[in-house]
């Protein structure tokens, strides 16, 4: 995987903080500098912080496990829905659902509902409803989608988090914690980084800022889930490549054994 581009960086503006006066003392390390009132992240120490987390991010979409990619914030909306549908993760994007995670099974219960709702759509049960029932159920359709639509394929608890803006997502993270999910999250310079385990410092509320960590983070998962397809396809065909060795060999030692008896 290659290393992230400084310039690249620079160009999507994660390098700008929040306002000096908002700071949180335990992201000093990452703080270059500050201009005009405003801290400057050091990109350098950025960039080595991205590529670690990229690193454990793309093992895990190699195991084949799930990260969940979370998000509320207007700005980041569209980079979530589009990079991380790309690469087939759940992601929520509305509203973090309080007990998402640490209620798990009550989450579960409603995305089966959802599921029903379309049954009875497919089967016939819909239409034979009054017309006030129809529009309840479709509302509450709607409502279920928007708000765990994208996460209707997460069967179980996902194997970790990202997050864009941990004060906002405090509850998610505070959740993951709870339960210990890894967390892997862009931190702005007016929070805490010690609350995740894989912190990237950078600017998390303009919309290329996010989108560029986002790129670099759903890169690192299409890497990790190609590399384990490749090891199944090596694994499929030395298994086929064993059989049909086996094979061969059996009428050789047929042969062999009927030669013996004679």
């Amino acid at each position: 995987m290659s290393k992230t581009d400084y310039k690249e960086l620079l160009q999507a503006g994660v390098h700008f903080g929040h306002l000096k006066r908002k700071w949180h003392p335990k992201m000093a390390p990452y703080i270059f500098m500050e201009k005009n009132g405003i801290h400057i992240l050091d990109l350098h120490k950025t960039a080595v912080k991205l590529d670690d987390a990229a690193e454990a991010m793309k093992q895990i979409a190699k195991s084949g496990k799930k990260i969940l990619f979370v998000a509320t914030k207007k700005q980041a909306k569209d980079a979530i829905e589009s990079r991380v549908a790309a690469v087939n993760m759940p992601y929520v994007t509305e509203r973090w659902p309080g007990g998402m995670l640490t209620n798990f099974a009550t989450i579960r219960k409603a995305v089966r509902k959802m599921s029903s709702i379309d049954n009875m759509l497919k089967d016939g049960t819909f239409k034979v409803l009054s017309k006030r029932e129809r529009l309840q159920i479709t509302r509450q359709r709607a409502k279920l989608e928007r708000d765990l639509g994208s996460i209707a394929d997460l069967n179980r608890l996902p194997s970790a988090l990202f997050i864009v803006d941990i004060k906002k997502e405090h509850i998610a993270v505070a959740e993951a914690k709870k339960l210990n999910i890894p967390t892997f999250a862009i931190v702005d310079t007016n929070s805490d980084p010690t609350l995740v385990d894989f912190p990237i410092p950078a600017n998390d509320d303009a919309a290329k800022s996010i989108d560029k960590i986002l790129e670099v983070m759903t890169g690192a998962v299409a890497a990790g889930l190609s590399e384990r397809q490749t090891d199944k396809d090596k694994n499929k065909a030395a298994a086929e490549k064993k059989t049909a060795a086996k094979t061969d060999a059996e009428p050789a030692k047929a042969e062999a054994t009927s030669e013996e008896a004679k």
